[in-house]
């Protein structure tokens, strides 16, 4: 019976000291200024001012420069049809290739459209004619916007001139003639065809992460330099024990990111109308629940390497690029070399984003997206011992710190004991 007292005492100290702990983690996280920016004001602003960025969409009325070597009827009308339609404005005109180069090099236009001398001469003969597109590939959304829109005109000056040419006497033999096989676009996925609801779902997730990485890396600098030699862990019989300490801070995070999650993922997509969650809700926050827990305890893995407050910020923000691009959103995932593939598997954003992607945007359930969802919790549970390791650790050199220093002071004691002793001598045999 007393066994059983003494283990029912020492759950209850332990639940004790992990409530301590995660209260001591709530407050610090609200009133030390670094942690409430990257737990709390960056979740809060940095979404909304990333997809106000991408509100718009897609790009209109992208400048252009046109070099008309021709200067026909048939020229001026293809340059009228670039410049009426939305995606494109004929800014400029030059009079030679060079001059419309030096246009694009003071960035005044995006691209330049090239018209040769003989294009009408070619068109009236029955001859092919063509037309040049230069376009500034430092802006992908540019290079399409006047791409398609001169692939668009292209194709429907050539029905007209098809129509033109070959003396129909009905509607309908024209439709067949310039167009036998008919086709329905139908865009999936993306309706819009935008950039913002192409990026912005992974990019929330991938600000959870990052944020998350930040936050708690900083608590570990903060705790290191609030400590007297440095370490992670402080003396305190409150933290006497791996679990405690892990469960404690752990569910302090859990608990402020299973508001932040909520709102990035709900919330910011509802405000700016992106064709976004047409998933269940309730199984889109069952992936989320793995999604936080891998990340809170991949942060407190790589806490251990930070040692002052700034070194969090050099180590993680200088990675949100690459494992970005690393989950397969902007590059086929296919294309990615195995090496890299290797390396996002690392980190919870790979497999949470792709998961996010497919239940927000395509309408996936949780069976969906099952080989995800596994591995996320596969890497809560790798990443939750790997952070017991770690503590474990840190708890064992602050023991053997705060045991030598012990020794140390007890050693100056019993030496400055033994002086004092000796002057003592000294001064009585000198009286006698």
């Amino acid at each position: 019976m007393s066994r059983q007292n003494n283990i029912l005492q020492q759950v209850v100290r332990g639940i004790k000291d992990m409530c301590y702990i995660w209260v001591k983690e709530m407050r610090t996280s609200i009133t030390d200024q670094g942690l409430f920016i990257f737990f709390i004001l960056v979740p809060l602003v940095y979404p909304l001012i990333y997809a106000w960025i991408y509100n718009n969409e897609v790009v209109r009325d992208v400048p252009i420069a046109v070099v008309d070597m021709s200067k026909s009827a048939l020229s001026r009308q293809f340059i009228r049809n670039i410049d009426s339609s939305a995606d494109t404005k004929v800014a400029l005109h030059a009079s030679s290739l060079q001059e419309a180069k030096d246009f694009i090099g003071k960035q005044q236009v995006h691209g330049v459209i090239f018209i040769p001398k003989d294009f009408a001469k070619d068109i009236n003969r029955g001859e092919q004619a063509q037309v040049s597109v230069y376009c500034d590939m430092s802006l992908l959304i540019t290079y399409k916007a006047i791409y398609a829109t001169t692939q668009a005109v292209a194709s429907k000056m050539n029905k007209e001139i098809q129509i033109t040419l070959s003396g129909n006497t009905t509607k309908r033999e024209d439709e067949v003639m310039t167009q036998p096989l008919n086709y329905k676009e139908v865009p999936i996925f993306n309706p819009t065809g935008g950039y913002g609801n192409f990026i912005i779902p992974a990019v929330l997730l991938l600000i959870l992460q990052q944020t998350l990485l930040l936050g708690i890396g900083m608590a570990a600098g903060t705790a290191r330099e609030h400590n007297r030699y440095q370490d992670l862990i402080p003396i305190s019989r409150h933290y006497n024990g791996i679990f405690r300490i892990v469960l404690g801070k752990s569910l302090a995070y859990f608990m402020i990111y299973a508001v932040m999650g909520a709102y990035i993922t709900l919330v910011v997509p509802k405000i700016f109308d992106f064709t976004s969650i047409i998933g269940n809700r309730f199984e889109l926050m069952g992936l989320m629940i793995p999604f936080l827990l891998a990340c809170i305890f991949f942060g407190m893995t790589i806490s251990c390497l930070i040692r002052y407050r700034e070194n969090v910020i050099m180590l993680i923000v200088f990675s949100s690029l690459p494992i970005l691009f690393m989950t397969g959103i902007s590059w086929p995932q296919n294309n990615i070399p195995g090496f890299w593939q290797g390396i996002s598997w690392l980190f919870p954003s790979t497999f949470g984003i792709r998961g996010f992607v497919r239940m927000s945007s395509m309408g996936a359930n949780l069976q969906d997206v099952q080989q995800e969802y596994i591995v996320l919790w596969i890497q809560t549970l790798l990443y939750f011992f790997t952070t017991c390791i770690v503590y474990r650790y840190q708890i064992i050199n602050t023991q053997k710190r705060a045991i030598q220093r012990f020794k140390e002071l007890r050693e100056k004691a019993i030496e400055a004991k033994t002086k004092n002793v000796q002057n003592v001598t000294e001064e009585f045999e000198a009286y006698i």
